[in-house]
């Protein structure tokens, strides 16, 4: 198998990352922070470790401003549904993923939504951002790449704008946690939210919410703590305040490993293979006729996801090919991002999806090319309407 559907689930994972969810199974397997006997008390020092790690990767000092959530998704949830009262205003972009457009839609009645139109490449001007901010502005949320495209967005300079202005910054990390060098600081960001099973290396059913100092976010779900048990409410002291319930302390010592592999390879070294990944295959599809790729051509602005369209193929079978002839995974549709769809002018012909990671190799790139051209030549009416396409 060929695996190039990175930007949805990274695979494979790191064997430590196994190893370390096997250990905490078989010799931990206890509720962290419910008891006080030896095997608690080890699954609380997992946790912990993890939270320092992740605190570490990002440049967050206070390391119980990490909060674990179920993935990025649940963590952007927490985000803009904790932020955000009626009548206030949010600035987002046409770029963004379901994760961020369908918490705004679900509030539409209690608060106004500007979607900052960004270019066909998926480009966005900071100064289209800066143009949209009103005196009701409380919260400005980004991708920091696009799930589509792979265009990366000005980040910096909009946190600077938010920051200047006492709006919340809420930034989507999904394809970049792991990847792009993320500083909270540096960056201005309130809130950061990012999968762990993606870019950080770590298994499904994981994410993190950084919870800056600025940031008033209500509580997303309410219950036991292991701490403060008396009080009737949810305890204000972090982590416990977003963090009810057991955790999932497996994921977590798998998603720990996998930000400490990201830590001892180093987040450049991982960009450097992936975006010659992304060049090489850039380079090689253009030559190919019929082929159109979608976003910056430029790697400086990107990250290693490329999404494109094989003249006359339908894109759904085109997936379904690359599937069954080649053993090639990679997905084809809307990408969850129907926004950065239309912005490209793809929302009805949809795309197929590439995203490299740190494990693919050069030799798999010019084998998919090879791949595509056979493609371009042959009749895929058995595939139509195959894969997810959605």
């Amino acid at each position: 198998m060929i695996y190039f559907d990175n930007a949805a689930t990274t695979w494979p994972k790191p064997p430590e990352v196994m190893e370390a969810m096997r250990r905490c199974l078989e010799e931990v397997g206890a509720n962290p922070g419910r008891s006080g006997h030896k095997m608690s008390l080890a699954a609380g020092k997992i946790v912990d470790e993890a939270r320092k790690s992740i605190a570490a990767l990002f440049n967050i000092k206070d390391s119980d401003r990490v909060i674990f959530t179920l993935n990025a998704t649940d963590a952007l949830n927490m985000a803009i549904k904790g932020s955000l009262n009626a009548g206030d205003h949010v600035i987002t972009s046409s770029m963004e993923h379901n994760s961020v457009t369908r918490p705004l839609y679900g509030l539409r009645e209690r608060i106004e939504v500007t979607k900052v139109q960004c270019a066909e490449d998926g480009t966005l001007d900071p100064g289209d951002i800066k143009k949209a901010i009103r005196a009701n502005t409380r919260v400005i949320v980004l991708t920091h790449a696009s799930n589509v495209t792979g265009t990366v967005m000005p980040v910096k300079e909009v946190g600077e704008l938010a920051r200047s202005a006492g709006i919340i910054f809420i930034l989507d990390a999904a394809q970049t946690a792991g990847l792009l060098d993320i500083d909270v600081e540096k960056m201005n960001v309130d809130l950061l939210a990012a999968p762990g099973h993606k870019g950080l290396m770590g298994p499904p059913g994981t994410g993190i919410l950084y919870v800056g100092e600025r940031a008033k976010v209500r509580p997303w779900r309410e219950g036991g703590t292991g701490s403060k048990s008396i009080v009737a409410g949810q305890p204000d002291i972090l982590p416990e305040k977003y963090e009810s319930g057991t955790l999932n302390s497996v994921g977590i010592a798998g998603l720990g490993a996998g930000v400490n592999f990201v830590r001892r390879i180093g987040t450049s070294k991982i960009l450097e293979h992936e975006l010659a990944l992304a060049k090489r295959f850039i380079e090689g599809a253009r030559r190919i006729p019929g082929i159109k790729i979608f976003g910056p051509l430029d790697g400086n602005h990107r990250a290693p996801v490329i999404s494109f369209q094989l003249q006359g193929k339908d894109t759904g079978a085109v997936g379904g090919a690359l599937d069954h002839w080649y053993n090639i995974a990679c997905r084809a549709g809307l990408h969850c991002a129907p926004d950065a769809h239309r912005t490209l002018g793809t929302l009805e012909t949809k795309l197929v999806r590439f995203s490299f990671s740190y494990f693919n190799k050069l030799e798999e790139v010019e084998f998919a090319l090879q791949c595509l051209r056979d493609v371009k030549g042959r009749d895929l009416s058995q595939f139509s309407g195959s894969g997810c396409n959605c």
